[in-house]
């Protein structure tokens, strides 16, 4: 499809979904420790209807930054999240990993 963004880049999607008129927040890892899923850079963008591509995590951490996405789209008001848990409480709260990560979410505005 023309106009169509690569689906691997939440980049070009965050673009793209912006063109198009809707509100759009966008996640990045800027800080991690220990062990983290996804690498610092990695990029979340999310839509007001609460559409999204890409992670800055997994399991329920990508559920909470996709929660408050939708208060910053609101807002217009930036945060800056922490996820951290214990190596031994890790698996009971559906993280794959003990370490922690920190995301920066943002409204994109023209």
């Amino acid at each position: 499809m023309q106009n169509e963004p690569n689906i691997l880049d939440p980049l070009a999607v965050a673009e793209t979904w912006h063109e198009q008129g809707r509100a759009v927040a966008l996640a990045t890892v800027i800080e991690t420790w220990g062990s983290a899923p996804r690498p610092v850079g990695s990029h979340l963008v999310i839509d007001g209807e609460g559409d999204f591509q890409g992670s800055v995590s997994g399991g329920c951490v990508e559920g909470a930054v996709i929660a408050e996405a939708a208060d910053v789209i609101t807002s217009g008001t930036p945060r800056l999240l922490e996820f951290g848990v214990a190596d031994e409480t890790a698996w009971r709260v559906g993280l794959s990993c003990g370490g922690r990560i920190r995301v920066y979410v943002e409204r994109i505005d023209g």
